[in-house]
């Protein structure tokens, strides 16, 4: 509820006004905002301390995007000595740019007596209910953010005689509504990137990065599960990281103007040089953001995840993926969770997402080379010596000859075969 304390007048005879909505939890976007196509209902509260001449009550509802910012001063030619250029005093150009989106009016009051400019209301308190609907096009989602916003209200304006107007209003959120669950934000979403540290001849190394997302849509709230492969070739010690960035883009007078924030990361583990490091579905949680804005011609909101690799020394290496932050999650994402998860290892073993099987050990010596022919290339060993009586001097190490023969040759045939007694299968009549 949005109230007003008293107004100037006749005595202050308006001791309360106020606009109180009925589903007061949309209000603020706690119940999930408004949509297009929804009604706003609510009523107006008056509170006189006695009779009150009145020219109108009217409400209005209105929503617009706006953008405002100031470019920086440019730099004037051969204003300064020698014809150096300087840069010019003051601020630079003023850019703005504004869309309406709705725009209500109505009036609450019924008219005067005939022969008469104004209504006259007794003291105590007066309720006037109001009911409009969003228009059906659909609204783009309310947002505030560095050079610009998206804004919609409910204002309730009371007119009096020979007083300036008194007015309260309160703010409407509005969502449009974003269903990840569409075919579009469902698909993976793939990058790999190489990078080669130092430079020219003084290379150290390259260090190359592979990561993937398993789709494009994501809730707030929602944890996104990032599968990455990073292999460090260089001779520095590097740290893989992933974060979620917002991008804001205003759009005013032909000009474009950026704002680029973090608002989520996560740290990996340092990797040593000549080493590899695996994420199998490392999360990265998103925090409460505003949904991506992408049908506003002046205000674009958009996400990109990032992976990327602090190098020391060097420019890091970076991988970024685009993101939709949508307001409808994926209901029935588990199932089609795990399909995509199998075809997902199937076509990119790279990442490792399964733990490999236990390698067979290599076969042992006296398994390949049987008794026979170990007999036959192996003679016997002549009887011990005495070494330190031929040598008459103390023997520090004695190393025997080595008399044993290497593996056979690899053959797929067995060179020891068995006999094997076939049995067939065999069945009774009865």
């Amino acid at each position: 509820m949005a109230a007003a304390g008293p107004g100037p007048g006749a005595g202050g005879a308006v001791k309360t006004l106020a606009l109180v909505l009925e589903d007061e939890a949309r209000r603020g976007g706690g119940g999930g905002g408004y949509c297009s196509g929804d009604t706003v209902s609510g009523q107006v509260l008056l509170e006189l301390a006695g009779p009150l001449p009145l020219r109108g009550l009217r409400l209005e509802a209105a929503g617009r995007a706006r953008v405002a910012w100031s470019e920086s001063p440019g730099a004037v030619p051969g204003a300064g000595t020698w014809g150096v250029a300087v840069r010019a005093p003051g601020p630079g150009p003023r850019r703005e740019a504004e869309v309406r989106y709705l725009d209500i009016r109505q009036s609450l009051l019924r008219d005067p007596p005939e022969g008469e400019e104004n209504l006259i209301l007794l003291d105590g308190r007066h309720e006037f209910p109001f009911s409009f609907q969003l228009p059906q096009e659909p609204l783009v989602t309310s947002f505030t953010g560095k050079y610009g916003s998206i804004q919609y209200y409910v204002k309730a304006v009371l007119e009096r005689p020979a007083v300036p107007d008194q007015s309260v209003q309160t703010e409407l959120q509005i969502i449009s509504h974003i269903d990840v669950s569409s075919p579009a934000l469902l698909t993976p979403v793939l990058r790999s990137q190489e990078k080669m540290v130092g430079c020219w001849f003084f290379t150290s190394g390259p260090v190359s990065l592979s990561a993937k997302i398993e789709r494009k849509g994501y809730c707030n709230g929602e944890a996104i599960p990032i599968y990455a492969e990073i292999e460090n070739c260089s001779s520095r010690l590097i740290v893989p990281k992933a974060a979620i960035f917002q991008t804001q883009t205003y759009l005013a007078s032909g000009k474009t103007k950026t704002f680029r924030q973090m608002v989520a990361n996560v740290r990996g583990n340092h990797i040593a040089s000549g080493s590899t490091d695996t994420w199998n579905g490392k999360t990265l949680k998103i925090p409460p953001v505003s949904p991506s804005i992408l049908d506003c011609c002046i205000i674009r909101v958009e996400y990109s995840l990032a992976v990327y690799i602090h190098i020391p020394g060097a420019k890091k290496l970076m991988i970024e993926m685009p993101v939709v932050i949508g307001t409808i999650p994926c209901i029935g994402f588990s199932s089609r969770n795990s399909s995509i998860t199998s075809q997902f290892s199937m076509d990119m073993s790279w990442l490792a997402l399964t733990m490999p099987e236990q390698p067979e050990a290599p076969p042992n010596y006296a398994d390949v080379v049987s008794e026979e022919e170990f007999s036959r290339h192996v003679p016997a060993y002549p009887p011990p010596i005495d070494c330190e009586e031929q040598l008459c001097c103390p023997v520090f190490a004695y190393i025997q000859e080595f008399r044993f023969q290497p593996p056979p040759l690899y053959s797929e045939i067995d060179p020891h075969p068995t006999d094997v007694e076939e049995v067939q299968p065999v069945s009774f009549m009865l």
